[in-house]
């Protein structure tokens, strides 16, 4: 999908707000909740803010609070200021639980997070029952969508549109035989098992082994001995960065010359620094638009390290655009009432965000995933291949 053309992205946050300003508009109008016209609109992030995923969580919410606060400095939306609430599901699906409960129990309108889709699928009938609209922003297993959920909308590509990126990639690349590797999850488990599917297909490589791990380990020796076993030409570990660094480095070291990949859950500064740089140098990985591959991006970058005198990481765009289109469809809604708000995202039509214009399909995914080819080089994640 094409990235957003721009020069300076910081005023873009209400750019596409600003259309609908005309009766109910974002900076007016009391959007049928004259009782409520004074207190904000408060949006809620689950995200790992512990455990071994903790890195992604300030990306994000850093990405959704500098949104929030352009959106307010313009007037907020129907003369209300945005909030953001934060909780952490430390990638795990019971304390996940827990904090979905947390936000509604504080009055949260709209979900705008979900990294990890083990962690996001039991908060799904929690928002649910409270009437929550959820825009997730990174969690994409297929399972997610095939729950058919009418308050679910992803904003990332799906595990679906994932493998068929890895299956292309990896044929292009002219491998005859490949390993997979996951780690149980729903997400990598998920994305593993579709990309088998499609490479066991007349035509493809040959998917010669699916290897499951345990995360949290330090030491995948036995699985490194049953890929090897294998002869692959080509291995893809769909699971999250910390085992992805550990069994890139592992697979190098036991003297694996072929090619690696690894899956969006992997795409950080952190797989670099757990697999070595000699290791991690040449790694693929399959992911949609990152701050570094955007095009015409560089005032939204800018503005970020203005704010947070840090780089934005991997979903800091996708959480950035979660916001804007919450404050959006609850703009055309005119209010916070759930069942208008869903009706208004289900109406979206050329939204403008950084994966492109916005159109849901009836599952509420993105028309086109957007997935590209990324590549560690010279110890940074880059562009490869756009797969256009």
């Amino acid at each position: 999908m094409r990235a957003i053309p721009l020069k300076s992205f910081a005023s873009l946050a209400v750019v596409g707000l600003l259309v609908t300003g005309c009766g109910q508009g974002l900076l007016g109008g009391d959007g049928g909740e004259a009782a409520k016209a004074d207190d904000p609109i408060v949006l809620g992030m689950l995200i790992p803010q512990s455990g071994s995923e903790a890195a992604i969580g300030p990306y994000m919410s850093n990405a959704a609070q500098l949104a929030l606060d352009e959106i307010n400095a313009k007037g907020g939306i129907l003369g209300r200021k945005l909030e953001l609430k934060t909780a952490d599901d430390a990638c795990d699906a019971q304390s996940a639980a827990a904090g979905a409960n947390k936000l509604v129990t504080e009055g949260v309108d709209v979900s705008v997070g979900g990294y990890c889709s083990g962690a996001t699928l039991p908060t799904l009938p929690i928002f649910g029952k409270a009437n929550i609209p959820m825009i997730i922003p990174a969690a994409n297993s297929q399972e997610l969508v095939d729950q058919k959920l009418k308050h679910v909308f992803l904003i990332n590509g799906t595990g679906s549109q994932q493998a068929a990126a890895a299956e292309k990639w990896i044929t292009k690349q002219g491998a005859k035989s490949a390993v997979l590797m996951h780690d149980n999850t729903s997400y990598s488990k998920d994305i593993a098992l579709r990309t088998k599917a499609l490479l066991d297909a007349p035509g493809g490589a040959e998917a010669v082994l699916v290897e499951t791990v345990t995360p949290k380990e330090s030491d995948y020796s036995a699985n490194i001995t049953n890929v090897l076993a294998k002869k692959p030409d080509f291995v893809y570990w769909t699971g999250y960065f910390q085992e992805g660094g550990l069994i890139a480095r592992q697979l190098r070291q036991a003297g694996y010359k072929g090619s690696i990949m690894v899956g969006d859950g992997s795409v950080s500064p952190k797989l670099v620094e757990i697999a070595g740089a000699e290791a991690a140098e040449g790694v693929y990985a399959t992911m949609t638009q990152t701050p570094e591959t955007l095009e015409g991006a560089e005032g939204w970058v800018a503005a970020y390290k203005k704010k947070y005198n840090a780089e934005p990481g991997p979903y800091s765009n996708q959480a950035y655009d979660a916001v804007r289109l919450a404050a959006e469809a609850v703009a055309k809604a005119g209010g916070t009432d759930g069942a208008k708000v869903i009706a208004a995202l289900e109406a979206m039509d050329g939204f403008s965000m950084f994966s492109g214009p916005l159109k849901f399909t009836p599952e509420h995914t993105l028309s086109s995933g957007g997935f590209q080819i990324l590549v560690v080089k010279d110890g940074k994640i880059t562009l490869q291949d756009s797969l256009k």
